[in-house]
């Protein structure tokens, strides 16, 4: 199917100049196949390591979170059953948890990851809260929900590298597909289209020549033969003349017998 696709399309000049070029693309594509397939690799190996860590961290998330509203209860019932939720938003003038997006290079792709810090010195208006009552299970509260909200940022980051490393997992994917099954067979069979044209062509010009060289020994050997014919001819031609020659003492010598 290639080939005839091949075919229906234009196809190189044939030359040795052409063939060093298709090479070259051959040689550059199964670099890059290669480069390509060690960096699918390296991503799925961190996909599936991803896979795992997104699992256990789903698992601590729920029981820091189901840890956290307990604590919250206990926090509600030291408080003489006062809801401390409305008081803690009304003192909390500015977050001391930030998280900051950061980049991580894995394989030559840019992963977001979430870093969170935590400014102590923010909290110290909830630091007097409770402190008629309860004042311990509330900071006992605020140190459980710190850990829930860790765990929290943490997934945030799992899952966001998870969903960028599975496109570009993709899209590496197809680029190998694409390499090992259209470019570099599509490369190596228009070498082996050049190739053939050129031994083609070689033959044609090898019989070109010989016929050529025959003809020149033809032509030769028969200029040569003419040459012989006229040669010998022209040697007849003057032995006759010398034969009929008149004897230069315009008679016959009485000596002679015959």
């Amino acid at each position: 199917a290639l080939r005839h696709a091949m075919s229906s399309e234009q196809r190189p000049s044939a030359n040795r100049m052409t063939l060093q070029t298709f090479k070259a693309r051959g040689a550059g594509a199964t670099k890059g196949f290669k480069l390509l397939k060690k960096k699918r690799d390296a991503l799925k190996s961190r996909f599936q390591f991803l896979l795992k860590d997104i699992v256990e961290t789903k698992l601590l998330v729920g029981q820091g979170l189901k840890d956290a509203s307990f604590a919250l209860a206990k926090s509600q019932w030291a408080n003489a059953g006062d809801d401390i939720t409305s008081t803690v938003v009304e003192r909390s003038k500015k977050p001391s948890v930030l998280v900051k997006l950061v980049a991580d290079n894995i394989a030559g792709v840019s992963i977001p990851v979430f870093k969170m810090t935590r400014d102590g010195t923010r909290d110290s208006s909830e630091e007097t809260l409770g402190i008629a009552h309860g004042g311990a299970v509330i900071n006992a509260t605020r140190e459980t929900y710190l850990k829930a909200v860790t765990q929290l940022v943490r997934l945030a980051s799992l899952q966001t590298a998870f969903k960028t490393l599975d496109e570009e997992i993709k899209m590496t994917s197809r680029r190998v597909n694409a390499l090992e099954y259209v470019i570099i067979p599509r490369i190596e069979d228009t070498i082996h289209y050049i190739i053939l044209e050129m031994d083609e062509q070689s033959r044609e010009e090898f019989f070109r020549v010989k016929k050529v060289v025959e003809k020149k020994k033809a032509k030769l050997l028969k200029e040569r033969i003419e040459q012989e014919l006229l040669t010998g001819a022209k040697s007849a031609v003057n032995v006759i003349n010398a034969i009929d020659a008149p004897s230069a003492l315009g008679g016959k010598d009485a000596d002679v017998i015959f």
